[in-house]
């Protein structure tokens, strides 16, 4: 089993669902009695935030990078991100990092397309949704990907950044997500919505959506999975 390194703390509370979800996958093929090796180098999400505003992204791929080095050191194999946001400087890290780095974008489009996803609505932090790292990846395979209001993405971005990365789960939250999402899908006629924050799972599933929901820490951490396998 090869050794996986994850850079936590983008948020502290998806890092804990990457942690526990890797640990049930890993054990559903292997057996109960088999731990994945693994370690966790935590960063700050808060800081990423505050570098994403600034626009300070040499600074950030340095603060990704540094946690990607010590991983390696540690003797891992491969390194996985527990944040979407942090994606938005992976085309700085790839070439400098002494390790794979297994994407949870490019998984979450496979499953897009194995599902049969043709417009797909996007939710994440403001980062995710105003620029086009995440939304690139699913056009290049001809998924479109609609974006909410400007109202919306502040809307969404301010619940994430006071609620859900303290890991409060309030119910007019959800409720407010829920109609964003039913919004998009009268509008602009969405057939599946990425939950392209980490933490959104924590409030949002296809038990409430409108639509079926990539889950982007499920189906990271199914990549991961087989990765170490």
């Amino acid at each position: 089993m090869k050794k996986l390194g994850l850079i936590g703390g983008i948020g502290p509370e998806s890092t804990v669902a990457y942690y526990r979800k890797i640990i049930h996958g890993v054990q559903t093929q292997t057996g109960k009695e088999n731990l994945p090796r693994l370690s966790i180098e935590s960063l700050n999400a808060f800081k990423v935030f505050s570098l994403c505003r600034e626009r300070e992204f040499e600074q950030l791929a340095d603060y990704v990078l540094g946690a990607i080095h010590s991983l390696a050191a540690g003797g891992a194999d491969m390194v996985g991100l527990t944040g979407n946001t942090p994606n938005i400087v992976l085309d700085r890290i790839l070439p400098l990092s002494p390790v794979p780095i297994v994407s949870a974008i490019d998984a979450t489009c496979n499953a897009a397309q194995e599902r049969g996803a043709r417009k797909v609505g996007l939710l994440g932090t403001v980062f995710t949704m105003t620029n086009t790292f995440f939304k690139t990846p699913f056009e290049d395979r001809g998924i479109q990907v609609i974006v909410p209001s400007e109202h919306q993405i502040a809307q969404i971005q301010a619940k994430i950044e006071a609620e859900l990365e303290h890991g409060l789960v309030k119910e007019n939250t959800r409720q407010e997500f829920v109609a964003i999402i039913r919004d998009l899908q009268q509008r602009e006629g969405i057939d599946h919505v990425a939950l392209a924050c980490t933490e959104l799972p924590l409030i949002l599933s296809d038990r409430n959506s409108p639509v079926p929901c990539l889950d982007t820490v499920e189906i990271h951490v199914e990549a991961l999975v087989r990765a170490v396998l």
